[in-house]
């Protein structure tokens, strides 16, 4: 089965491409969402993550105290480097069991950072989903209610959105001067025709 990834810059539309494919009835594993999920599950990770940062970073209720580990790891680049070496490679195995499992023509893996963890590797294609900054900007400051500062801050810790696009094998438009259901069904298409 063809593995697929979907990546890009904050803000730029990488959930809503995936929704539409999923709409199309291509299975679509979210990996922001299922390591949130691994990090309360995963006894391994569990673990690795209490010797790194502290037993009391899990609560007495056994759940993953988010905001003092973000206070950790946003403030200091090699801590938030050691809990992406301890959590990536469990998503990716989790990812993998989870493509297993599914029986559509393709998948697709939706990532922020697929190049940054390796976990394009394991892909087949890779699907980039671009949109100007400030747009991106401007959206993730009414979705999230937080500070262009704030916005910016986290733009710079991903790889570059120009350098991330062209390592991409297709890039969809998403900057309101192109519609974006019409490129996904074309490459929907193409996936389809190819590997289906």
């Amino acid at each position: 089965m063809l593995k697929v990834g979907i990546t890009g810059g904050i803000g730029s539309g990488k959930s809503t491409v995936s929704r539409i494919f999923e709409l199309l009835g291509i299975p679509v594993y979210y990996a922001d969402t299922a390591a949130k999920e691994i990090m309360q599950t995963d006894e391994a990770l569990k673990k690795a993550v209490k010797e790194h940062f502290g037993a009391d970073i899990y609560g007495p209720d056994g759940k993953l105290d988010r905001a003092a580990l973000g206070k950790i790891v946003f403030n200091d680049k090699d801590k938030l480097e050691l809990l992406n070496s301890i959590v990536h490679p469990a998503t990716i195995r989790h990812s993998d069991e989870w493509a297993n499992r599914q029986t559509s023509p393709y998948v697709i893996k939706e990532a922020a950072l697929l190049f940054e963890s390796g976990s394009f590797q394991y892909l087949d294609k890779i699907i980039g989903v671009s949109a100007p900054q400030t747009m991106r900007i401007a959206r993730v400051m009414k979705r999230d209610h937080v500070t262009r500062e704030e916005v910016l801050a986290r733009i710079n810790k991903q790889i570059d959105d120009n350098i991330k696009m062209r390592l991409c094998d297709y890039v969809i438009h998403n900057d309101e001067q192109q519609m974006v259901i019409p490129q996904v069904l074309a490459l929907h298409q193409q996936l389809i025709s190819i590997y289906g």
